[in-house]
């Protein structure tokens, strides 16, 4: 069951849901059935010059690979024609343990060809902190985003039961309370660890 405007505003009213953010009209961004968040300051895009490849097994290539951007207020990050960027919301969220946050692109950005998730659009019961956003532009033009511009929208689901192990309690919640970006963490996943640790002896 997805939230209305009017049961999300109670979950954030009562403390089920935090929203943590520095928008003083916070409910001025809820609408029928989700809630728009604001694109942050930091931004962090791969140095391809670096090395050959992204490989799991080798955290090097992709957690040393990455250039962190932070932009002033009011002006643009420009995304080229086919790049690919990480950037954050401006808010903190906080899900209660039965509820999922479902992340969807604006349409007005879609039109423009900025898409905000590859594929990380589910935030998982238990889950706190901001929301990294995997921006890619389909566009042959570039595209200026600004930080504080609404740049996702969220909508809130009820499960049918909490949640036996809510993220915030699994052994490998690997961006739990991530603040900037984050980049993959996918070489401390079980099936990667012991490779990891043999490809970096």
């Amino acid at each position: 069951m997805i939230l209305s405007d009017r049961d999300i505003k109670a979950a954030i009213a009562s403390g089920k849901v935090k929203v943590e953010s520095t928008q003083t009209e916070l409910f001025s961004h809820i609408h029928a059935s989700s809630m728009d968040l604001r694109l942050g300051n930091v931004f962090k895009v791969y140095e391809h010059s670096k090395y050959a490849l992204l490989d799991p097994k080798n955290p090097r290539t992709f957690a040393q690979n990455m250039r962190i951007i932070t932009i002033p207020d009011g002006e643009p990050f420009i995304v080229q024609p086919g790049e690919f960027i990480l950037g954050v919301t401006q808010e903190k969220l906080t899900v209660p343990d039965d509820m999922v946050v479902r992340v969807e692109g604006r349409s007005s950005l879609g039109r423009l060809g900025i898409i905000v998730h590859s594929t990380a659009g589910f935030v998982d019961p238990g889950f706190s902190g901001t929301i990294t956003l995997e921006i890619s532009n389909l566009n042959r033009l570039p595209v200026a985003l600004y930080p504080g511009m609404r740049v996702c929208q969220i909508a809130f689901e009820m499960m049918s039961s909490p949640a036996e192990t809510p993220y915030n309690l699994k052994p490998f919640s690997k961006y739990q309370g991530q603040v900037l970006p984050e980049e993959s963490r996918l070489s401390i996943d079980p099936e990667f660890v012991t490779a990891t640790k043999h490809v970096d002896c």
